[in-house]
């Protein structure tokens, strides 16, 4: 029988990290944990957020998704992402929203970005439906939040910039 002591991933408590199903949230700690009767090294996740605490094994944290803080590469990536021209296809709405819902759940920042360009509607466009606000409101709360933790800012400051980055799109778009 194998044990591996060292996790698959080093995170220190601390560290902000993204776990797809919810967000950034923070190491606190690494525990011993046993369950049925086997012992196990477990990472302790908070979700401030959602007053939520989360233990994930150290062996299975890649493997459920759990990752670093995106580089600013991929939040540059994602910005540039927010200014394209929304792809939204013509297929039933109820197919539509399972994919979002899923890039959503990737936890991949780029994703999430695409979701918040296709579902976001400038104030002279028609009200969206409520499952569409519904999803536009999580995939932006995902992306401000990732926002705010890589660039050490407020929530409230990181939504701006998404919402400047998604106005500069338009201004793209009106100068064309």
């Amino acid at each position: 029988m194998q044990t591996t002591a060292t996790p698959s991933i080093a995170f220190r408590p601390g560290d902000h990290i993204v776990y797809p199903a919810h967000g950034v949230g923070r190491v606190m700690g690494v525990e011993k944990q046993a369950v049925a009767g086997i012992d196990l090294d477990v990472f302790v996740i908070s979700f401030e957020q959602d007053k939520m605490t989360l233990r994930v094994p150290t062996t299975k944290a890649k493997s459920c998704g759990m990752r670093p803080l995106a580089s600013g590469d991929v939040v540059d990536q994602a910005l540039k992402t927010l200014q394209g021209r929304a792809r939204i296809k013509r297929t039933m709405w109820s197919r539509r929203a399972q994919e979002y819902e899923a890039k959503i759940n990737s936890g991949d920042l780029v994703s999430i970005a695409e979701v918040v360009r296709d579902l976001h509607r400038a104030s002279d466009q028609p009200e969206q439906s409520y499952s569409e606000r519904q999803l536009y409101e999580s995939a932006l709360d995902r992306m401000a939040r990732e926002l705010a933790a890589v660039e050490k800012v407020t929530r409230d400051d990181a939504v701006a910039k998404v919402t400047a980055s998604l106005a500069s799109k338009k201004q793209a778009a009106a100068a064309a």
